[in-house]
């Protein structure tokens, strides 16, 4: 007898994952630095700048799937892996809670198997040596060993539009994560910021020519 498909976790506080913008976006984000795509869509979208990759090799690119947590508390994080589709990134607030190691080993194993894109989380993880090596790319506010409950009484949120400090991400923002820290590109105009991006990508490579070849900053910007 074939075994029985899962099913999705499933609640009032429990929506479908969204994104709104073609494989090619997705595609040309990755390759462009976050500072760029910030600056290219008017100064917006960065996340907190303590988030920061758990590994300096990490970056991540991918759809927004939203999760809103108790603090101290992993419980709605495992329920999101399994909400979330691949390809998509897990932005995640705990309460201002960071002291926490929200994310480990495991649930980097979990996330893969899922063929999920990463994990950003306002907050702290742990195995920061083992999620080095296993690959799967995770932001956060640093390491910390303390362990986190599960309360299966109390409400979170997934896939809700989900404030970090003055930013509000929503559910299918496209995530783009770097060196220099993570940025929120809203949904619907996803694509033309990344267009505007690959252009001062290539403005920029005029100006360090021109720069190279004997100019000063003071006369190519006009100061």
């Amino acid at each position: 007898m074939a075994a029985e498909p899962h099913v999705a976790p499933n609640g009032p506080t429990i929506r479908e994952s969204e994104r709104c913008y073609p494989s090619e976006v997705l595609k040309a984000a990755a390759c462009l630095p976050t500072a760029t795509l910030h600056e290219a869509g008017g100064r917006i979208g960065v996340m907190p700048c303590a988030i920061k990759p758990v590994s300096p090799g990490f970056r991540l690119c991918g759809p927004a799937v939203t999760v809103h947590g108790p603090g101290g508390d992993n419980l709605w994080l495992h329920r999101a892996i399994y909400v979330a589709k691949p390809g998509d990134v897990l932005v995640v607030y705990v309460n201002g809670e960071y002291d926490y190691g929200y994310w480990g080993e495991i649930m980097s194993a979990a996330a893969q198997a899922r063929h999920l894109a990463g994990l950003v989380v306002d907050g702290c993880v742990r195995d920061g040596a083992m999620l080095a090596d296993a690959g799967f790319p995770i932001f956060a506010r640093g390491l910390c060993v303390r362990g986190t409950g599960k309360d299966f009484g109390a409400t979170g949120f997934i896939n809700y539009p989900t404030l970090f400090d003055g930013l509000v991400v929503r559910p299918g923002d496209l995530i783009v994560g770097d060196g220099d820290g993570v940025v929120a590109l809203p949904g619907d105009v996803a694509a033309d910021i990344v267009e505007k991006a690959k252009q001062r990508e290539d403005k920029e490579a005029e100006i360090v020519r021109r720069i190279q070849a004997g100019e000063r900053t003071l006369e190519v910007y006009n100061f």
